[in-house]
């Protein structure tokens, strides 16, 4: 295995998810105070039924969990700040030196340990009252109220942070414009000239972000960071690949105007088909041009699409209701497609587009973890699902450096764990570290080291050298689910092509060997 010595080893949380203390030491109401279900329903008003208000205590327990993470050996803790625990409502004269407090706090900790935080400036936790207000980031209004924002952290923690990521997923807006862009107009009702114009006042932003930035710290590394749908063809029909073309430029349209500082060629065609004139200035044009210096990532799974969306099983994405499974790939117990081959496909075709830095911000096995005794009196879980998940993704991480690619690290997501972002439950756990809390908010909060702790620390400790390339040797429990009858049913539908070695086709149609699931 091969990563630099210099590798960022580390985990990842967001504000909303972990800290709760949703109203305490002048915090105001963020977007996700009213989201009780995740991405289905919108309250009026905070309900006692939203997890997400209680979180997992970090805002009172992260001296704990902070040295937790540093048991684990991490160089980095990507953390995000809540917009609301800083300006309330988002448009104070002065931020709110309480929210402020807590974060310095926070990163002192971390610098305790010798962890180097990496910090989301806005991570689906807009103010509430900018989303009432204004309708989000569909006023242009928000970029100055978001520059705002970002001064008073650039200021405040300079010297003390390096690493920044100017926004969580940025074109997650395009499947959940509440979330990620906090604008309450329904999406059935957003018509594609709000949505992109909203989607250019954040690439706007950002890149004015980037440029106050350097402004203030030239030693400021900023990023973007991109939710990274990696869709294959469902078939070799000309019709598929030009639709995952089409797929991959919505996903690219994002990270192209971040790190090369200007609408792609592409994009004119795109607004032209979907009814956009955006209004753009030539003073947003100059500050496309202040480009992030690294590119990050969220990368759980890989899908395949066809130009018919009646061929293929739907994948059941919350995100991109069209994309399917792919026949060779394996299935988490929630759905989600595992392919640790992507991971290492994704990272080459970021670095060929841009040549810049990336980083893997986010990556990891959402499970239904089930607490057991340890035998020394305490408790943890037996989540080898997890292990081989994060080897074998780690191993295609180690590849795609050999391949050249500039990889500067790697952040498990929800390294403890968290409340789900797209439900508000905390029953699909992607942690290393347990905590006693149901969903329906009964628990003691205590954590727990999983086997995956220890684990995880052994990999960071050896720089990656006892990472497995035989997912065998990680123990023969798994929740991966085979997609036997899935493959059986559609291969029929994927042409094969003679192959010079008659073997290799052979050994590519050979069904997954039944894999048990654990109850």
């Amino acid at each position: 295995m091969y990563f630099p010595r210099n590798f960022l080893w580390g985990g990842a949380t967001a504000a909303n998810q972990c800290e709760g203390a949703y109203l305490e030491d002048g915090k105001g109401l963020s977007i996700q105070d009213v989201l009780p279900k995740g991405f289905k329903v919108i309250t009026e008003e905070p309900t006692p039924d939203n997890l997400k208000l209680k979180g997992i205590d970090y805002y009172h327990r992260y001296k704990e969990d902070i040295k937790l993470f540093a048991g684990m050996g991490f160089k980095v803790y990507r953390f995000s700040i809540a917009w609301s625990r800083i300006f309330p409502t988002g448009e104070e004269a002065q931020p709110n030196e309480a929210g402020l407090k807590f974060y310095d706090d926070v990163i002192d900790e971390c610098h305790k340990y010798g962890i180097e935080p990496l910090i989301t400036i806005s991570h689906y936790e807009t103010p509430l009252a900018l989303a009432r207000k204004y309708n989000g980031w569909s006023n242009r209004i928000m970029i100055d109220l978001y520059l705002k924002y970002c001064q008073v952290l650039f200021e405040r923690y300079k010297g003390k942070v390096k690493y920044w990521i100017t926004f969580n997923e940025i074109n997650s807006i395009l499947h959940q414009p509440f979330v990620s862009g906090a604008i309450l107009t329904p999406k059935a009702q957003l018509s594609n000239q709000q949505l992109y114009q909203a989607i250019h006042y954040e690439l706007v932003a950002s890149a004015k972000a980037v440029q106050l930035a350097h402004s203030i710290d030239p030693e400021y590394k900023v990023g973007s960071m991109i939710l990274a749908v990696t869709i294959y063809p469902l078939t070799p029909n000309p019709d598929d690949i030009i639709e995952v073309m089409e797929l991959d430029n919505e996903v690219y349209l994002f990270s192209d105007v971040q790190a090369l500082g200007a609408y792609p060629y592409y994009a004119k065609r795109v607004f032209e088909e979907k009814g956009v004139q955006l209004e753009i200035s030539d003073e947003d044009r100059e500050a496309l041009t202040h480009t992030v210096d690294f590119v990050s990532f969220s990368y759980y799974s890989s899908n395949c699409a066809a130009a018919d969306h009646s061929l293929g099983e739907p994948t059941g994405s919350n995100m991109v209701p069209t994309l399917k499974r792919n026949p060779y790939s394996k299935v988490s117990e929630w759905g989600w497609q595992i392919d640790p081959k992507g991971l290492r496909y994704t990272l080459n075709r970021l670095y060929s587009r841009y040549h810049k830095p990336l980083f893997i911000a986010e990556n990891g096995l959402g499970a239904n973890d089930t607490l057991v005794p340890d035998g020394h009196g305490s408790f943890t879980v037996e989540d080898d699902y997890r292990i081989r998940y994060m080897n074998d993704h780690l191993v295609q991480v180690s590849e795609a450096l050999h391949d050249g690619v500039d990889v500067m690290g790697y952040t498990s997501w929800g390294c403890i764990d968290l409340i789900s972002c797209s439900t508000a439950e905390i029953k699909k756990r992607y942690g290393m570290i347990y905590v006693d809390l149901n969903s329906d908010g009964s628990g003691t909060l205590e954590r727990y080291k999983k086997k995956s702790y220890e684990w995880y620390r052994r990999v960071i400790e050896s720089n990656g050298e006892n990472l497995e390339l035989d997912p065998e040797k990680h123990g023969s429990s798994s929740r991966f689910s085979p997609l036997d009858s899935i493959t059986r049913r559609y291969l029929s539908l994927i042409p094969i092509v003679r192959c010079r070695r008659a073997n290799l086709c052979k050994s590519r149609l050979t069904p997954y060997k039944e894999i048990k699931k654990l109850n």
